[in-house]
């Protein structure tokens, strides 16, 4: 409910081309994270705004630079996740991850114990009723296991942080669209696009 830090894997696909050593990370602050009934919320509307459908990873005991090989013992479970991001222009990318409701995540938690393998897990991402994507994310350059060893050699993970795993399909999306974002072994996320009631004149 109030993750400590939510770290978003960056350029983390094979096709990207990035060898696992450049691979970074961005934040997003955890006021940006929301439930799929909520929506997301164009605050501006006059920019565009892109999808991220991604696996997360939610760190379940404390711990710091663990190994890749025992990184996944100290994971509680997955979730699917949009990490909505607004098209950066001169700002920060942490900045453009920020925005209320960006951080989109359920519809559930799955815990650890019921999937041993999350590279062995796929995902299909729609917009409306158009395919957009289907991957698999054993095709991740660093694997969930890596991503949670990497971090960890930075910085302390504690329960309830959360890791994304980097998107391979990004695009604009648009004020009345519905995202959907299916991981069989987790669920079926759904979130619609809305104008944020904040949204700037």
């Amino acid at each position: 409910a109030n993750p400590g830090k939510v770290i978003c894997g960056l350029g983390n696909w094979k096709h990207h081309g990035a060898p696992l050593g450049s691979i970074g990370f961005l934040y997003k602050v955890t006021s940006a994270m929301a439930g799929p009934s909520e929506g997301v919320e164009i605050r501006w509307p006059d920019r565009v705004t892109l999808h991220e459908p991604e696996l997360a990873i939610v760190i379940g005991q404390e711990c710091t630079n663990v190994s890749a090989e025992d990184a996944l013992n100290y994971v509680a479970g997955y979730a699917c996740t949009f990490d909505t991001t607004l098209k950066k222009e001169a700002e920060d990318f942490s900045f453009c991850k920020s925005f209320d409701t960006y951080g989109t995540l359920g519809p559930c938690l799955v815990t650890a114990d019921e999937i041993p393998d999350p590279s062995a897990l796929s995902y299909r991402f729609w917009l409306d009723d158009q395919l957009i994507g289907e991957r698999n994310f054993a095709d991740l350059t660093g694997s969930p296991a890596q991503l949670v060893a990497f971090a960890s050699s930075a910085m302390t993970l504690h329960p309830g942080d959360i890791i994304l795993s980097g998107a391979a399909d990004v695009g604009p999306i648009e004020i009345g669209q519905t995202m959907s974002l299916e991981i069989p072994e987790i669920g079926i996320l759904e979130a619609k696009v809305c104008l944020s009631p904040h949204a700037k004149a």
